[in-house]
C-alpha cells in the first residue's frame, strides 16, 4: 500500500513538473511575440521617416537620383516583408546599405547637412536606430534563452510533446550612428581638440574647426661630408 502511494505520489510530481514546463513554455513564446512586436513597431517607424528624408534631399540634390531611387526600392521591399525574422532581417539589409550611402552623398552638401529639417530628420532616425537595437537586443535574449529550454533535458520533451519548436534571432545593422564625442590630444604646443569616434589615431583626426593647423617637424641637418672637420 505504502509503495502504491509512492508511486502515486511521484506521478503526481512529474504531471504537476510538465505543466509547469508546459506554461513556462507557453509564456516565453508569448514574451517573444511581444518583443517582435516592439521590433515591427521601430521598424514602421523608421519606414515612416524614410519619405520625408527623401523629399528633402531631392531638394539639395536631385540629379543623385540612383541612390534616391535604391532608398525608395528599398524600402518597399522591407514594408512588404512579412516573413520569418530571418527574412525580415535580410529584406532590411538593403535598406540599411541604402540609408547608409543616402547619408555619404549628403556628407558633399554643406547647404543640406545645415538644413534644420534634414538635422531634424537625421536626428530621429538615429533616435529610432537606437530604440531598433534596444528592442532587438531584448527580443534575442528571450529567444536564446527559450531555445535554450528547446534543447535541454526534461524540457525538451515537453517541448517535442507539444510542438514547441526554437525561434529565430534577429540580427540587423544600424543604419546611422551617432558621432563620437570630441577627443582632446595633448601636445607639445598645447592642448588640441579634434573630432572622430573613439579609438582613431590622432593623425586621422580631423581638427577643431577654428584650431591652427600642427607645426610642422623642422628639417634634419644634412649629414657632414667626408674628410670635412667634425
Amino acid at each position: 500500500m505504502e509503495a502504491l502511494w509512492v508511486v502515486l505520489g511521484l506521478v503526481v510530481l512529474i504531471v504537476l513538473a510538465g505543466v509547469f514546463s508546459y506554461n513556462r513554455f507557453v509564456s516565453q513564446r508569448q514574451l517573444i511575440r511581444d518583443a517582435w512586436a516592439n521590433i515591427d513597431t521601430e521598424l514602421r517607424r523608421r519606414y515612416d521617416l524614410i519619405p520625408n528624408l527623401v523629399e528633402t534631399v531631392k531638394g539639395y540634390a536631385a540629379h543623385e537620383r540612383g541612390v534616391l531611387e535604391e532608398v525608395t526600392r528599398a524600402r518597399a521591399a522591407a514594408v512588404a516583408a512579412t516573413g520569418s525574422p530571418a527574412e525580415q532581417a535580410a529584406a532590411e539589409g538593403p535598406l540599411v546599405q541604402a540609408l547608409r550611402q543616402l547619408f555619404a552623398v549628403a556628407e558633399n552638401y554643406p547647404d543640406l547637412k545645415a538644413n534644420q529639417n534634414f538635422l531634424a530628420l537625421q536626428q530621429e532616425l538615429a533616435n529610432t536606430e537606437d530604440r531598433i537595437q534596444t528592442a532587438r537586443r531584448f527580443y534575442n535574449a528571450n529567444v536564446r534563452d527559450y531555445n535554450r529550454r528547446v534543447g535541454q533535458f526534461p524540457s525538451m520533451l515537453i517541448a517535442r510533446m507539444f510542438g514547441f519548436r526554437e525561434e529565430e534571432f534577429f540580427e540587423i545593422e544600424e543604419a546611422i550612428r551617432e558621432a563620437g564625442p570630441p577627443q582632446v590630444n595633448f601636445t607639445q604646443e598645447g592642448p588640441s581638440v579634434s573630432f572622430g569616434a573613439p579609438g582613431t589615431p590622432p593623425s586621422e583626426r580631423a581638427p577643431a574647426p577654428g584650431a591652427p593647423p600642427a607645426a610642422a617637424a623642422p628639417p634634419m641637418p644634412p649629414p657632414p661630408e667626408e674628410g670635412s672637420p667634425s
